[in-house]
């Protein structure tokens, strides 16, 4: 079903763009969103060779833009040997055909667009099941256009059709079984990310979540903080895959960093819907990440357009730290502090350039830290391994050495009091949030 509407073939698609302007938005806010629906139909491959806006009060039921001006886009469409029509809005079934008709090629929309961009950018099962759900859901009210080269009958007594009706309701029965298979293999899927989690909670390691507006620079900064690999790529949606790595802050607390699918404005339901199991990273986080491309003239907006999502997935309300990055590409220092000083809980980093990292650090430790009981330990000197465990899972606070031992006091994790439990007595003075 991918190919109905996939844009990657030989050669690029020459696309023309529209845009609507309605009664409640503002100009500069179509303008912005169609840039970045350029910026998707760039990513998925295409070559855009104009675009045009309709101001209207409310869409129209049979064209969403009115039957005139489609008329006189597909004019245009004609002079510029244009191969598909995409629309920075959802179209409902009836008008996708009616502007086909019109137009006399190809026409997708917003959602349309990202759904394909998906499907081409997904690298692990549980992606392309989640992205096909997605797919087959969206083209599943739109299948009635794909049969219409099938004849029907006229009919008569007991006739209410022919091939294509037949055809027609096969098809949609196959869709439907399929969509069931891949919901019951989802729910597998969040099944075992419950199991993981509770892993997760034994060894008492919080889990951070990255999110943002997508070409943030989530995986820039994740991959600076992590070492891990993870593709970036100056394009929208670069990173559909959640990535989740091991991150020990300068406190020797061990934390797990997911990085997640980047957001967008008018992000379709459906695909959020879709990719609800990785979501589930988000929902279930103890600190969201949240990072914004600070040198974006709408970071604010955009800054908006993620709380959107985050508020459609249940994950409003929990503690998140902002990371506005790509400081390197601000040259007016007013802009970082006026952002710094709107929102307190945040930072100022350049991932790229690993800028402003201890202060990034710092603020991540004292925000995930868990509740660290303060021990004195006594070990012997040739107990070397022993010691070495110690810097590694707690922050040693004072070292003196006497009577052929080291006598360290620490501050250690619950989780790792009983593996020291023959060398130390609890500090009764201070058991405190570290």
């Amino acid at each position: 079903m991918k190919s109905l509407i996939s844009l990657a073939t030989q050669r690029s698609y020459r696309v023309f763009l529209v845009g609507v302007e309605l009664k409640n938005r503002r100009t500069w806010e179509v303008e912005e969103s169609l840039e970045e629906l350029l910026q998707l139909a760039k990513t998925a491959g295409t070559t855009v060779v104009g675009q045009g806006i309709q101001r209207i009060p409310s869409p129209t039921a049979s064209t969403f833009i009115g039957s005139g001006k489609a008329a006189e886009f597909a004019k245009q469409c004609d002079a510029l040997d244009v191969d598909t029509v995409i629309f920075d809005d959802e179209l409902s079934p009836a008008q996708n055909r009616n502007l086909e008709k019109i137009f006399c090629r190809k026409v997708l929309d917003r959602t349309a667009l990202i759904l394909d961009i998906f499907a081409h950018r997904a690298r692990t099962r549980e992606g392309k099941l989640q992205v096909e759900l997605a797919l087959l859901q969206h083209l599943l009210p739109r299948l009635t256009r794909y049969w219409s080269h099938l004849s029907r009958q006229k009919g008569g007594i007991g006739l209410r059709g022919g091939e294509g009706e037949t055809q027609l309701e096969a098809d949609r029965r196959r869709v439907q079984e399929r969509i069931e298979t891949i919901v019951s293999e989802l729910e597998e899927v969040r099944r075992q990310r419950g199991i993981q989690r509770r892993g997760r909670q034994r060894h008492l390691w919080p889990l951070a979540s990255i999110v943002g507006y997508t070409n943030a620079g989530k995986s820039t900064l994740f991959n600076a903080l992590t070492g891990a690999e993870v593709l970036v790529e100056d394009k929208l949606f670069a990173t559909l895959d959640p990535t989740t790595r091991q991150l020990r802050l300068p406190t020797n607390q061990h934390v797990l960093l997911s990085d997640t699918v980047g957001f967008i404005r008018k992000l379709p339901h459906r695909l959020v819907e879709a990719f609800k199991a990785t979501l589930e990273e988000v929902v279930e986080a103890d600190l969201l990440i949240h990072v914004v491309d600070i040198s974006h003239p709408q970071a604010e907006e955009q800054i908006q357009a993620v709380n959107l999502v985050l508020e459609e997935i249940g994950a409003t309300g929990k503690s998140t730290l902002m990371v506005f990055n790509k400081t390197d590409r601000v040259e007016a220092p007013d802009r970082i502090r006026h952002l710094l000083a709107q929102h307190p809980q945040s930072v100022a980093v350049s991932a790229l350039e690993k800028a402003g990292f201890p202060a990034l650090m710092a603020e991540l430790a004292n925000l995930l830290r868990p509740i660290r009981q303060v021990v004195d330990l006594t070990i012997p000197h040739h107990e070397s391994a022993l010691i070495a465990r110690v810097h590694q899972l707690g922050q040693v606070i004072e070292r003196r050495y006497e009577d052929g031992a080291v006598h360290l006091a620490v501050r250690l994790p619950p989780y790792a009091l009983p593996e020291f439990a023959r060398y130390h007595r609890v500090n009764a003075k201070e058991s405190i949030p570290f």
